[in-house]
């Protein structure tokens, strides 16, 4: 049988080492490869044809929620899974939101890693234990309440604006800084607020810093 070829991006050499430990006790699971950053990861997209990345959110030079992003775009074939240490619900809002099919967190056991990829290999979502409680709490709450919802899809120009807004930066500054015209700036600020279903520039701002929804680097 052809064994099923799996990508590890993480920042961290020693998990990508313990990573590689545990897959290889699954003889039908293969890694092919290993990278470092988001960017590192999308360039070996090019090079091999993996079944599944195995991805975490935090790394540098390009984060795992972008790097998903431009895999569901480019390589729809792909199956996803996450492995991180953030267990908040926006994370996993924007890991679902950017193509995850799964998310495991990084102090789940060995053999729930194993299930996590099996699971996935069959066609279905996996969802960490730990959170899998809280997300559906979460998601009950979004739907009973139809209000704001922390699961927003955004355009990689509506990410960067938004986080220059975040930092204080004016619409003919964070145009400068793009080099876009601030009318563009501008129509990406109203995206923003209706998507977020804001009234104005503050109230938003407030939301994404109380919710923590920016990714860090």
């Amino acid at each position: 049988m052809k064994p099923y070829r799996i990508i590890i991006a993480d920042d961290h050499s020693l998990i990508r080492q313990g990573l590689k430990g545990i897959i290889a006790k699954d003889p039908s699971l293969q890694i092919i490869a290993e990278a470092s950053n988001g960017a590192e990861l999308l360039e070996l997209l090019g090079q091999h044809a993996p079944d599944m990345v195995l991805v975490d959110i935090s790394m540098p030079q390009r984060n795992g929620i972008e790097a998903m992003t431009v895999i569901r775009e480019s390589f729809p074939g792909i199956a996803i899974l996450v492995l991180t240490m953030h267990s908040g619900s926006q994370y996993f809002a924007q890991a679902i939101a950017a193509g995850a099919h799964g998310y495991l967190m990084k102090d789940d056991s060995d053999s729930e890693l194993l299930l996590a990829i099996k699971t996935i290999q069959e066609g279905k979502s996996y969802i960490s234990p730990q959170l899998s409680l809280e997300v559906a709490s979460e998601m009950l709450t979004a739907f009973r309440d139809q209000g704001r919802s922390q699961f927003v899809v955004l355009s990689e120009r509506e990410k960067q604006v938004l986080k220059l807004v975040v930092q204080g930066y004016s619409s003919k500054k964070i145009a400068k800084k793009l080099e876009l015209s601030p009318r563009t700036i501008d129509h990406h600020r109203a995206s923003l607020l209706k998507k977020y279903q804001m009234r104005n520039t503050a109230d938003l701002v407030s939301y994404v810093v109380r919710n923590s929804l920016l990714i860090p680097e």
